[in-house]
């Protein structure tokens, strides 16, 4: 088999160090199976404005555009906070890359195994078994690209800002085939999220989901439902939700919000997929964590690498076609965790290790 070849963004304050202890999993896991990696490190974020003046550097696309994924850390952090909103790390390098590479699939799942359950802020009795769903975001369209997107002065000297939600039909459509692949290789269960009792693009979002489904998937549960119901569902019983798919903005609250009653954000990981392929004829991805840099224990070694070692694991199933290795990364993670190896985020005052033993941990339960 051809090397497995990616690009290596490891962005700012943790995102080096969980990096690191993610590409050893990696490392071993392949050379157990006779793969080779092909990785190549570049700057983004703080790092790229630090070192070349700007978030998302042009010799970083040009790496990316050569390699068949893209194995992201975290960005930003206070040092950059004072620069123009437009500059800052996250808006101009994740936001342009997602733009570039057509990156419009967001499968974040959530995850919290049945042993960390004391870790969410639900109680532990409303999930006995943990929390398994996922999340199916549309990441390029709506109101985060949407036109016009201005501030001005108006004649009577008021200020208006105005930030524009548009979507396709074709751009709905793309988003609920790949919810429709995420729904079948579970429990066949689809829950659209909307707002279609106000907004114009949720009524086209719900028909355009309906229709889809009809045709392409009719053997799944298709459900709908508002968003502010979702965010309150999602608290309230969140295993009631299998798969749910919804747009761009509500996407990205639910999934924040979905983080946080798993527990930890150090142990959810996330993959963001484009509409074209790489050069093994899969789709090309974006793989991160979905936490930040934590600047407050930078260089402390105290970081959970879980989080980086799983969105690993998602590139190989994704991007690699390598679901066996995927899969035994994923049980290796959950091994470790569960058998009491574990970081301060998830050791509930317990005894915890840093970053590098937990990442030898998991080495050591790939066998």
């Amino acid at each position: 088999m051809a090397p497995l070849k990616f690009a290596v963004l490891a962005g700012d304050y943790i995102g080096p160090e969980v990096m690191a202890e993610a590409l050893r999993v990696l490392e071993h896991a392949a050379s157990q199976e006779g793969l080779t990696l092909e990785h190549t490190a570049a700057d983004v974020g703080g790092a790229g404005i630090d070192k070349h003046g700007k978030a998302l550097p042009d010799a970083t696309v040009a790496l990316c555009e050569r390699s068949d994924a893209i194995l992201f850390g975290s960005v930003g952090g206070p040092k950059w906070e004072k620069l123009p909103p437009k500059d800052q790390p996250e808006r101009a390098a994740l936001l342009p890359l997602r733009k570039h590479f057509t990156l419009f699939a967001n499968i974040r799942p959530g995850l919290l195994y049945r042993e960390l359950a004391d870790a969410s802020p639900i109680k532990s009795d409303r999930i006995p078994d943990g929390i398994d769903i996922v999340c199916i975001r549309e990441l390029t369209g709506g109101l985060y690209f949407g036109k016009p997107k201005e501030t001005t002065t108006l004649p009577d000297g008021d200020i208006q800002a105005v930030d524009t939600m548009v979507y396709r039909k074709s751009e709905i459509e793309r988003i609920t085939a790949t919810a429709i692949a995420a729904a079948r290789s579970r429990r066949r269960k689809l829950c659209s999220v909307d707002k279609a009792n106000v907004l114009e693009t949720s009524v086209l979002w719900r028909k355009t989901v309906i229709d889809y489904v009809a045709r392409h998937a009719p053997e799944l549960e298709l459900t709908h439902m508002y968003v502010d119901n979702a965010a309150m569902q999602l608290v309230r019983n969140p295993n009631q939700f299998d798969v749910f798919v919804t747009e761009n903005m509500f996407g990205d609250i639910l999934s924040d919000e979905m983080a946080v009653i798993c527990g930890s954000l150090g142990m959810l990981s996330s993959a963001s997929l484009g509409a074209g392929k790489n050069s093994r004829g899969l789709p090309f991805g974006l793989y991160e964590p979905a936490g930040g840099t934590a600047p407050d224990i930078a260089g402390k070694g105290l970081a959970n690498p879980c989080a980086q070692v799983l969105s690993s694991a998602l590139m190989l199933r994704y991007s690699f076609g390598l679901e066996k290795t995927a899969a035994r990364i994923e049980a290796a993670v959950k091994r470790a965790v569960t058998g009491g190896v574990r970081t301060a985020d998830i050791a509930f005052g317990g005894k915890s290790v840093g970053t590098k033993a937990m990442a030898d941990a998991i080495i050591a339960q790939l066998g």
